[in-house]
């Protein structure tokens, strides 16, 4: 019987997007594929609201941002994994180089890890947008090879885009740029990145629709489009990426709700299944899963939402096989599971955890 092991990172202290946190730190859950039961690990929680968590290609060590209310800079802590307990062991933490971390990635490779910095203190001594840094054998964090400071033209929202709001990293597929989504800028920030350094420069942006707000992106399985779910105006922005160029053209925006939606909605996280037939996107808000079907020009079209099962669906994840969805309902205290097959999704179970944020699969099943 198939199972996976599963990364929740919860809020354990007040923050001003979250009502009542109740988080235990970062929790390992092994789930069971077939039923969607989730048998609870270990917990760490000798660690400060890691409000998103990652886990590295090779499966052998996971990172977590801290977000540090009012601080000036925020903490990224690395920990090695033992897969068959799911226990996870400190190997050290750095300062991101500005406030509030609100995401991190890995590069193809696995060499470097990315963190970025959404910059809500408005007069933080660091003011880093994004911020690269060597791993060590262990998987630890070694030195900064990179740093990037994001500035230019605000977006039209004076409450929300008042500077660069860092929000999502990624690596291109050839591993060749880091792409960064700005909410404060309207903007996908591109940086040429030397695979062998470590080292940074300035290459490119594109420019999503003013008062668009991206949060977060996701290549599609081909590497030729990308995907990216707009906070702000509660829109999917569809891509076309030329690798050679590190360039990314719009092709196609559509909604995350159904035609006469109305009320506060945030889109947060954005994925596609594995054979890239469809994008899902969450809706905090409205509280929903929004299923998109992609064309065969690479353009995403709203098709449907269903409930998310609880309320604020901050993140959600796919288990390595796909057949499975794990949804982090933040103020209902809960993760959902949904089985998913022939582009459908199906509520399979629930499991009580506080506060969840973020959720990171381990790349093998056991």
């Amino acid at each position: 019987m198939a199972k996976a092991l599963m990364f929740v990172g919860s809020c354990t202290s007040k923050l001003g997007y979250v009502a009542k946190p109740a988080g235990q730190g970062i929790s390992a859950l092994r789930l069971d594929l077939e039923t969607g039961a989730a048998e609870l690990l270990s917990q760490e929680a000798n660690v400060v609201n890691p409000t998103f968590v990652a886990v590295a290609p090779d499966g052998r060590s996971l990172l977590a941002v801290s977000e540090l209310a009012g601080a000036a800079e925020g903490l990224v802590s690395a920990y090695a994994i033992d897969a068959g307990s799911g226990r996870i062991g400190l190997l050290g933490r750095i300062g991101t180089h500005g406030c509030t971390p609100a995401h991190l990635g890995f590069d193809r490779n696995g060499r470097h890890a990315g963190v970025v910095n959404y910059s809500a203190v408005p007069a933080a001594t660091h003011s880093a947008s994004l911020l690269v840094v060597e791993r060590t054998a262990e998987g630890g964090l070694g030195a900064v090879t990179g740093e990037a400071e994001h500035l230019g033209a605000t977006g039209p929202d004076t409450a929300r885009q008042d500077r660069s709001h860092a929000h999502c990293v990624r690596w291109t597929p050839d591993n060749r740029f880091v792409v960064v989504a700005d909410l404060g800028l309207d903007r996908l920030v591109v940086h040429r990145f030397d695979a062998a350094s470590g080292a940074l420069a300035q290459h490119g942006e594109a420019a999503l629709a003013p008062g668009a707000g991206p949060r977060h992106f996701v290549f599609h399985p081909n590497g030729r489009w990308a995907y990216v779910a707009n906070e702000l105006d509660s829109t999917v922005t569809s891509f076309a990426f030329a690798a050679a160029e590190g360039s990314f053209t719009p092709i196609g925006v559509t909604p995350t709700r159904p035609a006469g939606a109305s009320g506060i909605n945030y889109p947060a996280a954005i994925a596609t299944d594995a054979a890239g037939q469809h994008v899902f996107v969450s809706n905090r808000g409205d509280d929903s899963l929004a299923r998109l079907a992609v064309g065969a020009d690479g353009v995403a079209h709203f098709e449907a939402a269903m409930p998310s099962g609880g309320r604020v669906p901050r993140d959600f994840a796919f288990d390595p096989s796909g057949r499975l969805l794990a949804v982090a309902n933040q103020e209902s205290d809960r993760i959902d599971f949904f089985r998913y097959a022939d582009g459908r999704l199906t509520a399979l179970g629930r499991l009580d955890i506080g506060s969840p944020t973020a959720i990171a699969f381990h790349p093998t099943l056991g």
